[in-house]
């Protein structure tokens, strides 16, 4: 799959899950994203993908996951957290994605490639 954030580019290789097949169902599809944190865009869609969180303490830039039922987060910084989230994916190369996003919300598109 493929994420594009303006004129950015990055692979994104999905889990092997009902989350990532359902969110794969999806594409492509544009998401706007708010900021969070410094450190996160999320994006609540209009219908719940199912969900397996699990406490995953460590969080990498790059990380796509499910917060809840229909909250998808893509994380560009890496830290440590106590949340649970069901992980659907990470890109391949993270490195540029910090600059991509921003400091505000912007449009992700998702699309297969």
């Amino acid at each position: 799959m493929t994420v594009t954030i303006g004129e950015k580019r990055f692979s994104l290789v999905l889990e092997d899950s009902k989350t990532a097949a359902s969110f794969r169902a999806l594409m492509p599809v544009t998401l706007e994203m708010e900021e969070l944190n410094g450190n996160e865009k999320y994006h609540y869609l209009d219908q719940s993908l199912p969900g397996a969180s699990k406490a995953v303490k460590q969080v990498h830039a790059g990380d796509l996951m499910l917060f809840g039922s229909d909250c998808v987060v893509l994380f560009y910084q890496s830290f440590s957290t106590p949340y649970t989230y069901t992980p659907i994916g990470h890109l391949a190369d993270p490195e540029g994605l910090a600059e991509a996003v921003g400091s505000g919300d912007v449009s992700v598109r998702f699309e297969v490639s």
